[in-house]
């Protein structure tokens, strides 16, 4: 890969994050209209299955991270439970008050979301340590 915030990469989270959406709305569509969930449970509950899809797919495939589970994933979550909020947020907004149908509110809230999600993996949950020269890698994935 060419640089760490290089296009790319953007464009492999964005992919990944495709696949982490698609479970977020089976979900979001099941609930609400399966189960007749309200919109910002199903909204949350999918939200958060589409996280753990993101964080797997996302230290496979898209950051070349030298940080354990144990340090990444806290992270990870902190990065999502923001989101989580700014999803709450936006939701409520779009549906409650603006009057638009759960999922244009959906689309429009992954939307906005996306590089907020982007900045704070690339630059927090997954950043690449710098090593003093000469020193190896801890092995990676560890815990």
């Amino acid at each position: 890969m060419s640089k760490p915030g290089g296009l790319r990469r953007f464009i492999r989270f964005a992919a990944v994050g495709a696949v982490g959406t698609l479970a977020h709305y089976a979900l979001l569509l099941v609930l609400v209209e399966g189960s007749g969930a309200s919109p910002l449970a199903g909204a949350t509950a999918g939200f958060v299955l589409g996280a753990v899809v993101n964080y797997t797919l996302a230290r496979l495939l898209v950051f070349d991270s030298d940080r354990a589970h144990a340090e990444a994933l806290p992270r990870f979550f902190v990065v999502a439970a923001m989101g989580l909020g700014w999803t709450a947020l936006l939701m409520t907004l779009f549906v409650d008050f603006a009057g638009l149908h759960y999922l244009a509110a959906q689309v429009v809230t992954t939307a906005l979301l996306l590089l907020w999600h982007y900045a704070g993996n690339a630059l927090w949950t997954f950043h690449r340590r710098t090593k003093p020269a000469g020193s190896r890698s801890p092995a990676r994935g560890g815990n």
